[in-house]
């Protein structure tokens, strides 16, 4: 029997899949749990009709995802931040400061959606921005280093 997952089904489909199974399984367990419906010729016509839809909206999101992503790849992520003498950074650069520095640029992007490498010393890094399931921008961050304020003097005794 034919059947149309609505939700994903362990060891048989994900949601929007049409499955063969046996008539007891799909009658007894699948559609009475809410799991699918009936594969009938009327239903199976507005499930590929809702697919074709669901694809033509997915290639209008990806390509608006991509033209977003190259707009965040010209972004340059400029990050200054306290050193210590040997060049080491106090602390290291996280996915929050280039998200606060995407969002000054106008792009508010979360930051559990931004992967650096472990940045801790100054230099040129690259990194990625997942603007959409698959689509991701690269990213130059670059780190600097703050002026390092004067010495202090010797507290007089």
């Amino acid at each position: 029997m034919k059947i149309i997952l609505k939700k994903e089904v362990a060891n048989l489909g994900e949601a929007g899949e049409v499955v063969e199974v046996k008539s007891g399984y799909a009658l007894n367990y699948l559609i009475p749990q809410g799991f699918a419906v009936m594969g009938t010729k009327s239903a199976l016509k507005q499930h590929e009709e809702t697919l074709r839809q669901r694809a033509h909206k997915e290639a209008k999101l990806v390509a608006d995802a991509e033209a977003l992503a190259a707009k965040i790849a010209a972004v340059p992520v400029k990050i200054v931040v306290k050193v210590a003498e040997s060049g080491k950074l106090y602390g290291s650069v996280t996915a929050a400061q280039v998200a606060d520095v995407l969002a000054a640029a106008g792009y508010e992007i979360e930051k559990r959606h931004i992967s650096l490498p472990e940045i801790k010393e100054t230099g040129e890094f690259e990194g990625s921005v997942k603007v959409y399931k698959a689509v991701a921008a690269t990213i130059k961050v670059k780190v600097e280093a703050e002026n390092a304020p004067a010495a202090e003097e010797p507290a007089a005794e």
